[in-house]
């Protein structure tokens, strides 16, 4: 099943920041990681690692790459593991909202 563009749009920040919770990784490796779950284009995830690192949540840095030129990481700072807490609060709220929204009208409940 396919997941629409505004579903991924809502939650693309909260998956970036949580692939960066313990591993610096660069902008390709992110996509490839997102693609095993959540199907997305680079051109949807450099916006939102520009943002994130115009707001402090996320440092970079080059790295040689063995395999061709530098490569850009992307390194989760402590402002971004507190926007990421945050985040992942609310997100827990939002679905376990939606569960009982969801179960009430199953249950016929008013």
């Amino acid at each position: 099943m396919k997941i629409s563009n505004q579903f991924k749009k809502g939650v693309l920040e909260l998956c970036v920041l949580y692939l960066l919770k313990n591993k610096d990784r660069y902008g390709y490796e992110l996509t490839q990681k997102m693609n095993e779950h959540i199907v997305i284009t680079e051109g949807a995830l450099y916006p939102i690692l520009r943002r994130l690192v115009k707001e402090e949540y996320c440092s970079t840095y080059l790295k040689e790459s063995s395999s061709g030129p530098a490569r850009k990481y992307y390194s989760l700072t402590d402002k971004g593991r507190q926007h990421l807490e945050k985040l992942f609060s609310e997100w827990n709220l939002f679905v376990e909202s939606v569960q009982s929204l969801c179960q009430e009208e199953d249950n016929g409940e008013d």
